[in-house]
């Protein structure tokens, strides 16, 4: 009987004081597919889900700490190598290239390095959900 009270209050607890409130708001669901075009250079990136999405970028690097992008030629990329991608709804596009991106965005000027990986990132208020990677190399075409 003793035991039972104790959980009890200790549940109450819980829900009084908001124990657990600060575990975040779960995973973004949506989903975007790719396609790696080593002849042209070029990835481009399909919305076939927003879900709760509110934006999507892509983050990485080649791996020996340069960024994915040429921030001499990317308006929209950041230091740490991520780039936003702009999505009109599902079935949109928006393309990368190694040497200019098109896409239905104020920055359209994305620059890819010749190889890299990266990892696609949908976005909800503060939740963050890692929905897919790739990697491409087009020193090979």
């Amino acid at each position: 009987m003793v035991a039972i009270t104790v959980i009890l209050a200790a549940v109450i607890a819980a829900f009084v004081l908001d124990i657990g409130d600060d575990m975040g708001d779960g995973s973004v669901n949506a989903a975007v597919s790719t396609d790696i075009s080593n002849s042209e250079g070029e990835i481009t990136f399909t919305v076939t889900e927003v879900g709760d999405a509110e934006r999507f970028v892509v983050r990485g690097d080649e791996g020996d700490g340069e960024d994915i992008i040429d921030h001499d030629s990317a308006n929209n990329a950041t230091d740490s190598g991520e780039v936003e991608l702009y999505f009109g709804g599902v079935g949109t596009t928006h393309t990368l290239e190694e040497t200019e991106a098109s896409a239905p965005s104020p920055d359209d000027d994305d620059v890819l390095a010749e190889e890299g990986s990266v990892n696609i990132v949908a976005i909800d208020g503060n939740s963050e959900s890692v929905i897919g990677s790739v990697d491409w190399d087009f020193s090979d075409s």
